[in-house]
This record gives structure tokens, sequence and C-alpha cells, in this order.
């Protein structure tokens, strides 16, 4: 499947400003794997206390952008499932932590889905900048009803 602009992304999950964290799907293979971009820029919201003088994204909001990511891959992998549901995470295993991403970075994710059981996905997750990895994961969500 093509691009996915923030308009479509955001018609498939509910975060919404300042806690929409993916700027564009670049590419989206239903089933199978997803690569989306978030661009990281001074004006994160975060960075006013994370480090100030010092911008450093910290690490759980990757992992939350990661999980956008992988919420946007499980809609369009089981569309047929998932009117008027939400995906919620799970858990998350494996998470490390590789260099540091900071205003001015790029980040791409590629996340692939390891398994699907009935309303339950794991997927492997990889954050890079410029090609180098920054971040990685295995990450759990699970879909329910929207209330």
């Amino acid at each position: 499947m093509g691009v996915y602009d923030i308009q479509k992304i955001m018609q498939l999950l509910p975060h919404r400003y300042p806690f929409l964290l993916i700027d564009r799907v670049e590419e989206l293979v239903p089933g199978k794997k997803i690569i989306a971009l978030k661009n990281v820029t001074i004006n994160e919201p975060f960075f006013q206390g994370h480090f100030p003088g010092i911008p450093v994204m910290p690490g759980v909001i990757i992992l939350e952008a990661m999980g956008q990511a992988g919420g946007v891959l499980a809609y369009a992998s089981f569309a047929e499932k998932m009117e008027n549901k939400i995906i919620f995470f799970t858990g998350i295993d494996k998470a490390r932590f590789r260099k540091p991403v900071v205003p001015g970075d790029q980040l791409i994710f590629e996340l692939t889905l390891i398994r699907r059981r009935a309303k339950l996905v794991r997927m492997a997750g990889i954050a890079t900048v410029d090609g180098k990895r920054v971040a990685e994961a295995e990450l759990m969500a699970a879909y329910g009803e929207k209330t």
C-alpha cells in the first residue's frame, strides 16, 4: 500500500497533539510490515524538561511513537475487525536504546508483525536515525471496544 499522510494517520489512531507522534507512513504491507517516520523538532513539549540545555528525546516517547506505527499496521492488517475498536499497548520486551535522539533528527520506525492471535499482536520494531539504530523493542498490543 502507499504512503499515509497525517490526515490518514489521524483517521486510524485516536492520538492528537501533543501525543500524535508519527508524521507519515512511507511503506505499509498489511499483515507484514510498516515503515513510518517522525520529524523531531525542538518544539516538542517534552524537550522543555528533558533536559534543559541538552534536549534528548525520552526513550519512552520513542517507544510510544514506535507503538503508534504498530497501531497503524494493526489497523491496516485487520481492517475488517477494527471498526469501532481501539488498540492498547499490552507489553514491551527487549527494549534497548542505542543512541540519543535530538532535535533535527528524523526517526524512521520499521515494524514487522511477528504473531497474531485472536485480539493480540506481537511486533518487532527498530528505530533508526540516518541509518543508525537508536532503539529497538518487541511490542505487544490488543484491541478492544471503544467505550
